[in-house]
């Protein structure tokens, strides 16, 4: 299975090794998508475990829902990748379990359990998928502006998490800052990898920075085998294994947070086809958006009957995507049967999460801050004049500044304590209220240099 670049194509980018519908080497898109897994299947399996910890659910309840995580995941993204009809963003995009739902399903988890957390899950995910046809006549709306901004946010309010990582302690017998020259180390690999401009070099950066830091780990002892789990070996899904509840006054902070997981699906996507070298306007761009938006929608519904959690399109694959120059969709197959295999045999799943976090820690800090410079490629892309200039600071300082307060956050009402607890949910609604509030003087919001999109 060699890694070979692809065949000299004018159609592609100079910045992609292969395009969105290039043929990859089998070799290739095993190493790529190993790379994608490793970025998300943390964050997949996360939520779940929080929850499970904070509300005190059995081993056999957390084991089950970590293993529905991943195949949603799974599922997920093979709808993402194939589009067919109306489904799917036909990119190579990853979607897993969402963070933005982890207060609403912890209120729920106190009141009812599991039962009322899926069930209101499940009635609000629909959503996604009512509203998924009607995003191209939003477009001045959801503009790369607003865009931007949530996709500038979700890296910015990722990064400080990566640093976790980095200050875990790497064996028994290390001072505190032996972490960060872990991080450091596997950071340096991949920018070696990335300065010498090989594609080959490119696409297994990510993966021997990993290496890399694994084997300094182990060097201080800072390398452990996982844990023995009283789970079975394989996981079967079960339609509603919990019961179902329902409760009307969830619904409100439910289906808010869907239509913020819409907008950052948005901004993902946005951010995932500019990086594939695909215009980011135009009818087949707002198909594709649309698309994406639905197969969230469907994830998310079928998740929470078979007892897993609302997923979204994932934003940290993108930084893979920019490392790599691999934008091709036929990574995301591979993606699907690794991620298949994690969920069905948990046992094997459980070797990948115990990546020591401090290598994990330097290669969230680079796929994060990648984010991040997505999103501002997308407000160049929108034109920074004067107005998007102020929307921008404004957005950005609300996003960042208003979850540093949270007494103040829970000083206000309810509805508006669910709508600006989340930094993302804040900014975002920040830049779009400003888009629309302040037009500019020809009346188009959609773009800054006063081109069109659709």
């Amino acid at each position: 299975m060699e890694i070979l670049p692809p065949p000299a194509s004018s159609a592609t980018p100079s910045h992609i090794v292969y395009g969105l519908e290039d043929k990859i080497p089998l070799g290739t898109s095993v190493l790529v998508g190993v790379q994608h897994v490793s970025a998300m299947v943390v964050g997949t399996i996360t939520p779940p475990l929080i929850l499970a910890g904070a509300l005190k659910f059995s081993q056999a309840d957390t084991a089950y829902l970590v293993s529905i995580a991943l195949l949603a995941s799974a599922f997920g993204t093979w709808l993402q990748c194939r589009q067919r009809g109306p489904v799917g963003s036909g990119l190579l995009s990853v979607t897993g379990t969402s963070f933005a739902f982890l207060q609403p399903l912890t209120v729920a988890g106190q009141a009812g359990g599991l039962a009322l957390m899926l069930g209101m899950s499940c009635v609000t995910a629909p959503l996604l998928i009512a509203l998924s046809p009607f995003i191209a006549r939003l477009r001045k709306v959801f503009t790369p502006l607003v865009s931007g901004v949530v996709v500038l946010l979700i890296g910015t309010s990722l990064i400080p998490t990566a640093f976790y990582g980095l200050s875990a302690k790497v064996g028994s017998n290390t001072p505190p800052w032996m972490g960060l020259v872990v991080g450091m180390v596997v950071i340096g690999v991949i920018v070696s990898a990335q300065a010498t401009g090989r594609a080959w070099a490119r696409i297994a950066g990510a993966a021997c920075g990993v290496v890399v830091g694994c084997i300094v780990c182990g060097l201080f002892g800072g390398l452990n085998a996982p844990e023995a789990s009283s789970g079975g070996w394989i996981t079967i899904p079960r339609l509603f294994p919990h019961g179902f509840a329902f409760d009307w006054k969830f619904v409100p902070p439910f289906a808010f947070i869907y239509l913020v997981s819409m907008l950052e699906a948005i901004g993902d996507i946005t951010a995932t086809s500019q990086l594939s070298g695909l215009t980011p306007s135009g009818p087949a761009h707002w198909k594709r958006v649309s698309g994406g938006v639905m197969a969230d929608g469907i994830v998310s519904t079928v998740a929470a009957c078979f007892g897993g959690f609302p997923s979204a399109t994932y934003a940290q694959n993108n930084g893979v995507i920019q490392i790599t120059g691999v934008a091709s969709r036929r990574v995301g197959y591979v993606m699907v049967v690794i991620l298949a295999l994690l969920g069905v045999f948990p046992a094997v799943g459980r070797w990948i999460t115990v990546m020591p976090p401090p290598v994990l820690g330097g290669l969230a800090l680079m796929m994060f801050g990648l984010v991040a410079v997505a999103g501002v490629r997308l407000l160049v892309s929108a034109g920074l004049g004067q107005r998007e200039g102020v929307i921008v600071a404004l957005s950005l300082g609300v996003g960042l500044g208003l979850p540093t307060q949270p007494k103040l956050l829970e000083s206000l009402p309810g509805i508006l304590h669910s709508l600006l607890e989340s930094g993302i949910s804040a900014g975002g609604l920040t830049a779009l209220v400003l888009n629309l509030v302040w037009r500019t003087k020809s009346g188009d919001e959609s773009m800054g240099h006063g081109h069109t999109v659709g």
